[in-house]
């Protein structure tokens, strides 16, 4: 167990672009003067260095924070001498492999991520870092919020560190606009307004703002600008489109908090910052019975609303369809949470909360295919009372939903994949094809379009889509399925043994993967080992006791893939 502290400096590339030897000079200088005497009186050792930065061990969490803040509020006084030379760090408390005086292991990946987080000038923790020396340092710590970290699997959730010692400008040195755009849509959430004439209800309004940075962040599609750097904001607001410059944004979200007595009101607005024009905007007016059910269930609603309008803008998409009830929004918002894990509750709960939100706000369509593809995977599962009844309702809630959002890539993606979980694979591959088309990030509608591909006995294009998946979202938590369509490939391909290694891997992911158990199965049975193909049709009957032939050949006819994968199942033993 150790505390890793990871250095690097913010736009290096450029800095070397414009002067290769004075930069190289002045972090010579740096290191002697600052980082080096920093680090021994912090009894840190420097496990390695690179260009532009350092990996630096400590045996205490404290140390590595004090030493951290220490040097950045020297790098804060130098900086009036050379302002360009500015570090981000971050700091993480893990476990780590000690190899030839190296380390390794998850705490020196984390801590890397986090520095790359991390405002210029500043130093950010981990929450595990933080649980260390809460309450050990003078120094105060502001929540950013849960992150989805780079080939990490799970959300860490980071804190930036604050001394007063350090001047908030010194974490603004550099200039953003050096920087180029994200290549993924991008967005800075400005402090929302608390105009109650108030000043005790401000925590409620930065509340607000806190909780729409964090949802925003647990998704892949978004570069979202940390809390930390759009707090500087709060005094002496500028437009919109000189703030999306500041920060190399595509879009601005801001807007307003009203409370009186037991009421609220929450106005918020979305801006393209190219064009100056108001892409959404709405109002929310709620009692204030429960404060943070309320909050709660607005920062959803605003954050509903959000992610569809910026991946309608960035497809070119400005007008159309979608739900202004903040009930209807954060019934779904919480149905789309709930579908990550795939368990039989989790699919009810999806369902219900879909079933909700359709009633609230008969023209939402993501209300419909949220409902279509969770009842279509209860058909396909066999969990509910009546598996036909389920599948004649997912049918028509598939056409509602395409009915209503066409050009919406979630919906489509859920549409898609509720005809895949029908059999319907004619049907439901150019539905998923649109979805990419629109959003190419959908990581999860690539592999339900390769496991499509392999059906129409397709398996070079299923296969292409499988390897985008796996790049997209290489420790995605529904990874088995990633493996179920490079599986499902190979054996259309009659590339058995590698079918056989894929559904394995995907095993080690997930052993209760119905799909990947009868996949091996099918392509055990077609190599020979009938023996190992029946135990994997049992396994697969432990998971979905109702699963048979019939229901696999469900939607078939059309796809020759899926009939060659019919007749293994019956050679591997699966009942009629």
């Amino acid at each position: 167990m150790a505390a890793i502290l990871a250095a690097d400096v913010a736009g290096y590339s450029r800095l070397m672009g414009a002067d290769e030897v004075g930069t190289l000079t002045a972090l010579k200088a740096i290191r002697r003067e600052i980082f080096d005497p920093a680090i021994a009186r912090h009894n840190g050792r420097i496990v390695k260095t690179t260009g532009d930065g350092l990996l630096v061990e400590f045996a205490s969490s404290v140390d590595a924070v004090t030493c951290a803040m220490a040097v950045q509020e020297l790098m804060a006084k130098r900086d009036q001498d050379q302002p360009q030379i500015t570090f981000r760090i971050g700091i993480n408390v893990g476990d780590v492999i000690i190899d030839d005086g190296d380390i390794f292991g998850d705490g020196v990946n984390i801590a890397a991520r986090v520095e790359s987080e991390c405002e210029p000038g500043g130093v950010c923790l981990s929450s595990n870092a933080l649980e260390q020396i809460r309450g050990k340092t003078e120094f105060t710590f502001v929540d950013l919020g849960e992150r989805a970290l780079k080939n990490i699997d799970r959300a860490v959730r980071l804190y930036a560190a604050r001394s007063a010692a350090l001047p908030k400008s010194a974490a603004h040195a550099v200039d953003a606009s050096s920087h180029p755009f994200p290549d993924k849509p991008s967005i800075a959430v400005l402090p929302f307004k608390n105009i109650s004439g108030d000043s005790d209800q401000e925590y409620f309004a930065d509340g607000m703002t806190g909780d729409i940075i964090a949802l925003l962040s647990r998704t892949r599609d978004f570069f979202v600008i940390a809390k930390s750097s759009t707090d500087s904001l709060k005094v002496g607001l500028s437009d919109p489109t000189s703030l999306a410059r500041q920060f190399r944004v595509r879009y601005i979200l801001e807007g307003s908090v009203r409370k009186a007595a037991n009421r609220v009101r929450v106005t918020a607005q979305l801006i393209e910052a190219r064009t100056g024009k108001t892409l959404w905007a709405d109002r929310f007016d709620r009692e204030l019975s429960d404060l943070f059910l309320v909050q709660d269930e607005v920062t959803s609603g605003i954050v509903g609303a959000v992610y569809p309008e910026v991946l309608a803008a960035e497809a070119g998409t400005f007008k159309r369809s979608s739900s202004t009830n903040l009930d209807a929004w954060g019934l779904v918002a919480r149905g789309m949470m709930a579908l990550a894990t795939f368990t039989r509750e989790s699919i009810s709960n999806a369902n219900d909360l879909a079933d909700r939100a359709s009633k609230l706000d008969p023209e939402f369509g993501l209300a419909f295919g949220l409902r279509a593809f969770s009842l279509a995977y209860r058909s396909y599962m066999q969990w509910g009372r009546d598996w036909l009844m389920d599948a004649r309702q997912a049918s028509q809630d598939i056409k509602s939903a395409v009915s209503l959002q066409s050009d919406d890539p979630t919906v489509l993606f859920l549409v898609g994949g509720a005809s895949w979980f029908m059999g319907r694979v004619l049907p439901g591959v150019p539905l998923l094809e649109r979805a990419i088309q629109l959003n190419p990030n959908l990581a999860m509608a690539r592999a339900l379009l390769g496991l499509g591909y392999a059906s129409l006995d397709r398996p070079a294009d299923g296969l292409a889509q499988a390897e985008i998946a796996f790049r997209l979202s290489p420790r995605d938590p529904m990874a088995c399925q990633f493996f179920a369509a490079e599986t499902l490939c190979h054996f259309a391909a009659g590339d058995f043994s590698r079918a056989i290694a894929s559904a394995q891997k995907g095993l080690q992911v997930n052993p209760n993967s119905l799909d990947n158990h009868l996949y091996l199965a099918a392509a055990l049975a077609e190599s020979g080992d009938q023996s190992r193909a029946q135990k994997q049709v049992e396994q697969a009957l432990r998971i979905a006791p109702a699963m048979s032939l019939d229901i696999i050949s469900r939607g078939g006819r059309d796809a020759p893939g899926w009939q060659k994968y019919h007749v293994a199942l019956r050679k591997a033993g699966l009942p009629s």
